[in-house]
Order: C-alpha cells, then structure tokens, then sequence
C-alpha cells in the first residue's frame, strides 16, 4: 500500500500560525506524515517569512501523537553532522520514535552565498556529504566512541550520549545515479527520489537495486519514497485555476513527474508510481493556506488508494 505524506517548503512563508494549522490538517486527516525542507530561503528572490527546521520539528514532536515526519533534506554544507546526530535523537526522542532524518549534500547556491557557506564544487560536495554520513551512521549505531578522519570532518573519540532509543532511520535524497545512489546503498534506510515519471522511478529503483546486493545489502532493507509536486483542488474550478498558473498543461507536468489532476486521475499516477516500487509519496504542498485542499485529498484520493 502506498502512503501519502505531505512536504512543504519552510522557506516559502512559513509562520508559525500556518505551521500548526498544517501539521494538525496533516495529523487529523489521515495522511501517514508531515516532511519540511531546511534552507535559510528559497533560490530565487524575494525572501520570504520561514521558519528554522529543527525548532519547527522540535514542537512537531511534542505537539502530535501519530504522523511521522522528518527533513527533505538537512544540507550537510551548512549542518555540522556531530549536531545533526544530537538534534536527530533529541527530536526523534521526544516524539516516540517518528523521525526521519533526511540528508543531502547542498543545492541551493543563493542561501550558502548570502549566508556565507561553502557550496563547493559538485566533486567535493558529495565528498563531503559522504564524510557526514559516515559519522552520522557511526553515532547512531553503535556504543563505541568514533574516530574518523575525512577530508572535510574529522572526529576524535566522539559519543552520542545518552543512547538513540532506537536506530534512527537515514534518509538519502536525490536521483544522481553516480553519487546519491551509491550512497544511499550504503548509508541509507531509505531513498527519497524526487520528481520522477513511474518509468523513470522503475529504472532508478532497479539501479538501487543492483547497488544494495553490490553492498550485500537486502534490496527490501531500504524503503524507497519520493517527493513530488502535487497539483490538486478542492473542486474543478480550484483545480483549473491551479494548472493555469503553472502556464503548462497537465500532460506536460505529469512528464515532469508531477501528480496531477482529478481524484481518479490522480490515484491512477499513484497506482503507476507503486507498481513502479514506491512505497511512500511526499506531496509538495506549496500553497500554505490551503486546508481545503488538503482536506479534499483526504476525503478522495486516499481511501481510494488504499487496496
């Protein structure tokens, strides 16, 4: 059965007042998880209102009782991976075991030059995002202190006390079949894709595959999931409305990997994507005051999906 979960971008405007409407729409209406980006503000101008991910998923612990959540993805270019072990374990602790720490190595070019963090080069980057997740991984998995000496972080003796209650699930995003996949085979417990056709999911999802049985890793050990854009409305007249700012026509999104559509024509994409493998979508939601939508989801497309 495929899970919906819900994605927004906290740079996109987010408050807190929207922040707790969302999560509780979210929680009340029957989608399986909340997940949030973590930048300092979107690729292009202007800036908007947002809200700092890991205190926003601090009070999301404390303040829901079922939905699972987590960051799509933490930048290891502007999160140190020794603080993103200690904030992991803190939040995941508070909520009962729901997190989901998502990792990725760095995109967005205007956040890391207005804030004054190094991108770096492609090569580099993933160089040290690997760095990161060895540490990462060596935290939370085992008693012993870790020493590591990378290019970009190097640790001596470093614990993480008291003990994770449990073994915190990593998440690698992204759709690079050279770098990300590789490293999700080894790191990950489970694969973010994003924005994929089912077909293109299929042909990534078998690469991955062949990776974990390279890395004698079971292939069912690692759940793969995907974030996507999602375009839909509460009736026929919302949901025009929101294809023509997209100035494309549904055809050309669906080729872009987005979902999108009437209930039933949106519950076919999501059939194709789980036969493609998929086990959990991420629906980008990007317009923030609409609860309605949200709610109209709910109602019709996801007993639907269900078998």
């Amino acid at each position: 059965m495929l899970d919906l979960a819900i994605m927004i971008e906290g740079q996109n405007g987010l408050t807190w007042e929207k922040w707790k409407r969302i999560a509780q729409a979210v929680q009340d209406l029957g989608f399986v998880g909340l997940y949030r980006s973590d930048h300092y503000t979107n690729a292009s101008a202007p800036d908007k209102d947002s809200l700092e991910c890991w205190v926003s998923l601090a009070w999301l612990a404390s303040s829901t009782k079922r939905i699972q959540f987590g960051t799509l993805v933490s930048p290891l270019s502007f999160r140190h991976p020794t603080m993103l072990a200690r904030m992991a374990r803190d939040v995941d602790a508070l909520s009962g075991g729901r997190l989901t720490l998502g990792l990725g190595a760095g995109w967005q070019e205007r956040e890391h030059t207005n804030y004054g963090w190094d991108l770096l080069p492609l090569k580099e980057r993933f160089e040290r995002f690997r760095d990161g997740l060895e540490i990462i991984s060596r935290l939370f998995s085992g008693d012993a202190p870790v020493k590591y000496s990378g290019k970009y972080y190097r640790v001596q003796d470093a614990v993480l006390l008291p003990r994770p209650s449990r073994k915190i699930p990593i998440l690698v995003g992204g759709n690079g079949e050279k770098k990300t996949l590789p490293l999700a085979a080894r790191y990950a417990d489970e694969w973010n894709a994003t924005f994929q056709t089912p077909a293109n999911f299929a042909r990534l999802n078998a690469r991955l595959d062949d990776l974990l049985r390279a890395n004698k890793r079971a292939p069912s050990s690692v759940r793969r999931s995907m974030m996507t854009g999602c375009i839909f409305g509460k009736d026929d007249a919302a949901l025009k409305q929101k294809i023509a700012a997209r100035n494309r026509t549904p055809e050309q999104l669906r080729e872009r990997g987005i979902i999108v559509g009437s209930a039933s024509e949106c519950i076919e994409q999501l059939k194709q994507l789980e036969k493609a493998g998929l086990q959990r979508v991420m629906l980008q939601w990007l317009d923030l005051d609409d609860i309605d939508g949200l709610e109209a989801i709910a109602k019709q497309v996801i007993p639907q999906s269900k078998p």
